[in-house]
């Protein structure tokens, strides 16, 4: 994944930031959504440094009111977002901007910080929100390629190996089955899912994708 600079031409940057209303403090809101799917992420604040920065890298830039300073999206954590467009609201008071989210957006660990359902202390635990935030870790594995993972080694054995572990999980899910395993089939079936993540990363497949194909079939 690499950073592009959102506006190439010095003039149309100045211009957009210039219609940019900022408050009195001189910040601005800005919602941060998936370019994939529009799953809004993350709110954050901008000031016209942060957000020249953005405009300029293509690498989510903010601005922290607790700490009164500049922090990249990313820096600490890995976490980086690249942003491909980004958008102004009709009173020009709010900023839009479209990423693609490496790894997780919050600082809890989970794909987005909207997370938390009203009225539970938890973080949302849905079968797709689970799958998404797995398939963004297994991402950011192939990327970052940290020593001693499991998922890392997978990657550096290639696709062939990738793709034998996913037909071996599979048997075993068929044998867990057949023996009418309940817990074995539960471990199986959470190792073949798993696998097959790890599959389509290599093979530049989202879940969007699967997910688009299997609401084909409901109709």
């Amino acid at each position: 994944m690499k950073a592009q600079p959102v506006f190439t031409d010095s003039k149309e940057l100045i211009d957009f930031i210039n219609t940019v209303k900022f408050d009195t403090a001189g910040l601005v809101p800005a919602v941060v959504q998936d370019v994939e799917n529009n799953e809004v992420l993350m709110v954050a604040w901008m000031n016209q440094e942060s957000l020249r920065r953005t405009l300029e890298s293509g690498q989510a830039w903010f601005y922290s009111r607790k700490r009164q300073a500049l922090w990249l999206k990313g820096e600490t954590s890995g976490n980086y977002q690249y942003v491909r467009e980004v958008r102004l609201d009709c009173d020009g008071d709010t900023l839009l901007l479209k990423v693609d989210q490496v790894g997780v957006a919050c600082h809890l660990g989970t794909r987005s910080c909207f997370s938390r359902l009203v009225g539970s202390s938890a973080p949302e635990k849905r079968t797709e929100r689970i799958i998404a935030d797995l398939y963004s870790l297994i991402k950011e594995r192939q990327k970052t390629q940290p020593e001693g993972s499991y998922t890392v080694k997978l990657f550096q054995r290639g696709r062939g190996r990738i793709a034998q572990k996913v037909g071996e999980e599979a048997v075993e899910v068929v044998v867990a089955a057949m023996q009418d395993d309940h817990s074995e089939l539960v471990e199986e079936t959470a190792d073949l899912i798993y696998h097959l993540l790890v599959l389509l990363v290599e093979c530049g497949v989202s879940p969007e994708e699967i997910r688009e194909k299997l609401a084909e079939r409901r109709r």
